[in-house]
């Protein structure tokens, strides 16, 4: 009686029903096994899918409806599980086992039932949100094309704190991938480039036939809160396909600068960027120099903190004002240092990070990003964010001395970016 019981045990976690159809319901043992071997078939088929082509892998756990459908049929099961655990402990009849046994045998099938039942639901769950974080941050439909054979995607840090009126993307960059081998170039612009144009066809050309050229107080970094609050009629279908007219508006000066195509942007919120440092449970940084946290006084006096130089574990307050800090640095500081953290989020998600706090990141995240980027894509974005991870993403700066903030020379730049794509296939 003691081995049959732990065989029972056994059978019930290797294969859920096996242990009714020896020795109980063969109608519960239908329905047991017949939903294990439908998730080991499920799951199978999407592992050898992945092995032929990871991109149709991708594509279908980035389904929100497929997603929602496996967390329903997760935590359906998982009350299976349990009900079958229960049922095999009556099929055990620990009653004709000695007092010893009995007892051992008992804790284990709880511990068993605990388990799996709470491992099975929990699985369930973290599909529910991932359905959730995907559906409401991706939220477009419709295919994006590469042009030239590239995908362009601007990327703009928004900093709406307590001290500011409204939004203005302080970071400004485009993420310009080869569409066929991932191989990926970071273009920053900085935020206090003059004289910038818009691209043809743009609403603004009509608006400032002259371009956004009014001087110290026509930063690019400017338009969008400029077009917010004046000129959004310019934009009238910006919000129905997920973006803003500022956005936009922003988004025809960088192809301008850059001579790309934009097919995408992200919008991340630096106010909430805090949340997924902390949710990945803060990045590592090599400090160059000692920043202030806070502060707008000449004399610092209204510092509130300080960052220490050398190898530091920050959490997301630390981490913001490390990207943010003004006073002793300059603009293009600045921007080093943000995308300095950029790749220094980067290498923290990982499978097991993301994995043990993916509630948390998938929360801060639902919060962070604003994009417009389609649904559909999803699929070939993160497998190309996967190439060129492994391969290292290359830094093109637009800063002095090489460019001229003031008075840029446009098409100088146009073949700056040109060079840093052929550089790219060469090394490739």
């Amino acid at each position: 009686m003691h081995r049959r019981a732990w065989w029972l045990l056994l059978l019930t976690l290797v294969v859920p029903g096996s242990a009714q159809l020896v020795a109980g319901s063969k109608r519960l043992a239908r329905i047991g096994i017949t939903a294990t071997l439908s998730f080991w078939i499920f799951f199978g088929s999407l592992l050898i899918l992945g092995l032929i082509n990871k991109g149709w892998a991708i594509w279908l756990v980035t389904l929100p409806i497929l997603i929602w459908v496996l967390s329903a049929a997760l935590i359906l099961y998982s009350i299976l599980f349990a009900v079958l655990t229960v049922d095999t402990l009556r099929l055990m009849r620990l009653g004709r086992l000695y007092n010893r046994e009995r007892w051992i045998t008992f804790g284990a099938v709880v511990l068993a039932g605990v388990l799996g039942t709470s491992a099975i639901s929990y699985a369930g769950n973290l599909a529910g949100v991932q359905a959730n974080f995907i559906g409401s941050i991706f939220n477009q439909g419709g295919f994006t094309s590469p042009v030239d054979g590239r995908y362009n995607i601007m990327l703009l840090g928004a900093d709406a704190g307590a001290d500011r009126f409204g939004i203005r993307p302080d970071s400004i960059s485009v993420i310009s991938i080869d569409a066929a081998t991932g191989q990926a170039v970071n273009i920053g612009i900085p935020r206090n480039m003059q004289h910038v144009g818009f691209s043809a066809g743009s609403p603004m050309n009509d608006i400032y036939p002259n371009g956004w050229n009014c001087g110290i107080d026509c930063l690019i970094n400017a338009i969008y809160k400029d077009v917010e609050d004046n000129h959004a009629d310019a934009y009238p279908d910006a919000e129905k396909h997920g973006s803003t007219p500022g956005t936009e508006a922003t988004r025809d000066a960088v192809e301008y600068v850059t001579g790309l195509e934009i097919q995408s942007y992200v919008l991340v919120d630096m106010a909430s960027f805090t949340q997924l440092v902390d949710a990945l449970g803060g990045i590592d940084i090599n400090v160059k120099q000692r920043l202030p946290i806070g502060g707008q006084r000449d004399d610092m006096s209204d510092v509130k903190g300080w960052i220490e130089a050398g190898q530091q574990h920050m959490d997301g307050y630390t981490a913001l004002w490390y990207a943010r800090s003004r006073h002793s640095t300059s603009d293009y500081d600045r921007m080093r240092r943000q995308h300095e953290v950029e790749q220094a989020v980067l290498n923290q998600i990982e499978p097991g990070t993301v994995l043990t706090r993916f509630q948390q990141i998938a929360s801060a995240g639902q919060k962070l990003v604003r994009t417009d980027i389609p649904s559909a894509m999803l699929s070939q974005y993160v497998d190309l964010a996967t190439k060129a991870r492994s391969l290292g993403i290359k830094e093109l700066s637009l800063v002095p001395p090489t460019v001229d903030v003031i008075h840029p020379n446009f098409s100088a730049i146009h073949e700056m970016v040109k060079k840093s794509f052929v550089a790219d296939e060469v090394k490739e």
